[in-house]
């Protein structure tokens, strides 16, 4: 039980390479289902997971011994965070581990988007070729709204500061981060200006369903708009509406409110979505490139090993 840590999901090598070098044995068990991990869990001092199930009161009653979690990434919606801190249980997750990944991928849909990209692509290989259509915009001088300005939103604003735009941001949990790469502003004041809007928010809810119909509704201009967070933020077929519209030049959605197949599928929109030429998609993988695959390990070992400082290991 003392020093021992079960994995549930995979992660890189150096993690288990580093804490094993602090004086802990790691059981590296990525294939275990979640019932099965349930059963084993009061075994253990620390978890190291992602996304395979939800920590939930079950799960950390059953983990009688926890002493701390892992999260392989950024986003804690899966934790049950209130109940793991009334039980002691110290929380680590690593948002700067696959900050840069997130940052890179949501300036390349953005681009993508400007430019037709994936449209003028298709277009090609079907033997269309179409210069006055695929028409695209620059960057330059474009106002970009962030919502969010933890890691990511701020490695997003440090990636587009070579492109010449005025970078705004807004953040409800936070005041006083104006820095060299964006401008700290209120809501309204995104809604007003914004050329393109980026989420960088975990999902709460007070964020879930924050983009929906009466939200994108007030933008005074047509936006193009990026979502590289959560799903659960947008509500799709609100964008849909809005690109019909023309309130919503393009979408570049990494997440989704229903994520994998058959489910997704399964949704009223999914057609809607599937067909238009105005949305790039991606299948939640904007933090997750091999780069980031060994950072969030890194991270989250040398946490773990600050931790353990401050309990005397």
């Amino acid at each position: 039980m003392k020093n021992t840590i079960l994995i549930v999901d995979d992660i890189h090598p150096i993690f288990m390479e580093k804490v094993e070098s602090l004086g802990y044995q790691c059981d590296y068990r990525p294939l275990i289902k979640p019932d099965e991990a349930l059963q084993i869990l009061g075994d253990y001092e620390g978890l190291v997971m992602r996304s395979k199930f939800k920590l939930n009161r079950q799960y950390i009653d059953a983990g009688k011994n926890l002493r701390f979690v892992c999260r392989a990434g950024a986003g804690m919606d899966n934790i049950d965070e209130a109940y793991t801190s009334e039980k002691g249980i110290t929380l680590i997750n690593a948002p700067e581990g696959n900050m840069d990944a997130v940052g890179e991928h949501a300036v390349g849909m953005l681009l993508a988007l400007m430019n037709n990209f994936n449209v003028a692509d298709a277009q090609i290989r079907a033997g269309s070729w179409q210069r006055e259509a695929n028409r695209g915009y620059e960057l330059k001088g474009k106002t970009v709204g962030i919502i969010g300005y933890g890691f990511m939103g701020h490695s997003f604003a440090r990636k587009l500061s070579g492109f010449e735009v005025n970078v705004i941001a807004y953040d409800k949990y936070k005041t006083g981060f104006s820095d060299q790469y964006a401008r700290e502003v209120s809501m309204e004041e995104i809604v007003k200006h914004s050329d393109v809007l980026s989420l960088h928010i975990p999902l709460t809810p007070e964020t879930a369903g924050l983009v929906n119909e009466e939200y994108l509704f007030h933008f005074k201009k047509p936006i193009f708009l990026i979502n590289t967070a959560r799903g659960k933020a947008v509500q799709t077929q609100a964008v849909l509406n809005a690109i019909k519209q023309g309130k919503v030049l393009g979408a570049g959605l990494d997440v989704l409110e229903i994520e994998k197949f058959p489910t997704l599928a399964e949704q009223e929109w999914f057609d809607e979505l599937r067909q238009s030429g105005k949305v790039i998609l991606t299948p939640h993988v904007a933090g997750w490139t091999f780069d980031s695959y060994r950072k969030i390990s890194e991270v989250m070992a040398e946490k773990l090993a600050s931790l353990s400082m401050v309990h005397g290991r």
